[in-house]
Order: structure tokens, then C-alpha cells, then sequence
């Protein structure tokens, strides 16, 4: 099986910066993608960044030019830096990842793990 662990919300207030960090851990897996969700409270989970096995990223239109999103591939570790925060970005933020698991000399289709979620607070 595979679990995603995050680390890094908290609070912050506007204009400042947070690092979320998020690291798949188990066995004879492959990672086709991972990202970060958010939930803000009466609102339904939306993407907020993505990135490819490849490099390739995608971003939600309201946290491009604030937020990056990279990996470590070797940690199988995805990290959302987020710049220039505002109120409206907090929300709990959630990990995804969609993950083949080994199978015999393949690997299975892949399949989408989430993490426990990470409160971010952005707030004077």
C-alpha cells in the first residue's frame, strides 16, 4: 500500500510564504503525478497544482505567479511553495498523488492516494 504524509501548514499572515511538503511512502510503486487540492470552508476541493512524472505543471489560475510547485523524485516528495499569500487561500490543502502499484513484471492502472489534509491560515 501507499500513504502520503504531509507537513508544513500553518499560519501566516498575508504577503508571507509557506512551504507544504508532501512524501509517498510504501513499496514497488510508480508515481504518474502528484498535487495539491484545497478545501476552503462551504466550497468544494479544488486543484490548485499539479506536476507530471515528465516536469510538466499546471497551475489553478488564482495562485499562478505565487505558488510553485516541485519534486524530489528519489524522496518521492512533491513541495507546494506558496509566496504572497492571502486570506483567500486559506483552506485545507490536501495531497494527491496517482500512483501504479507493482504488478507481477508490470504495473497495475493507476490509482489516486490523498493525504490527511494540512490547514493553511492566512490572517492578520
Amino acid at each position: 500500500q501507499v500513504q502520503l504524509v504531509e507537513s508544513g501548514g500553518g499560519l501566516v499572515q498575508p504577503g508571507g510564504s509557506l512551504r507544504l511538503s508532501c512524501a509517498a511512502s510504501g513499496s514497488d510503486f510508480s508515481i504518474n503525478a502528484m498535487g495539491w487540492f484545497r478545501q476552503a470552508p462551504g466550497k468544494q476541493r479544488e486543484l490548485v497544482a499539479a506536476i507530471w512524472s515528465s516536469g510538466l505543471t499546471d497551475y489553478a489560475d488564482s495562485v499562478k505567479g505565487r505558488f510553485t510547485i516541485s519534486k524530489n523524485n528519489a524522496a518521492n516528495t512533491v513541495y507546494l511553495q506558496m509566496n504572497s499569500l492571502e486570506p483567500e487561500d486559506t483552506a485545507v490543502y490536501y495531497c494527491n498523488a496517482n500512483i501504479r502499484l507493482r504488478l507481477g513484471i508490470g504495473f497495475a492502472p493507476g490509482k489516486d492516494y490523498w493525504g490527511q489534509g494540512t490547514q493553511v491560515t492566512v490572517s492578520s
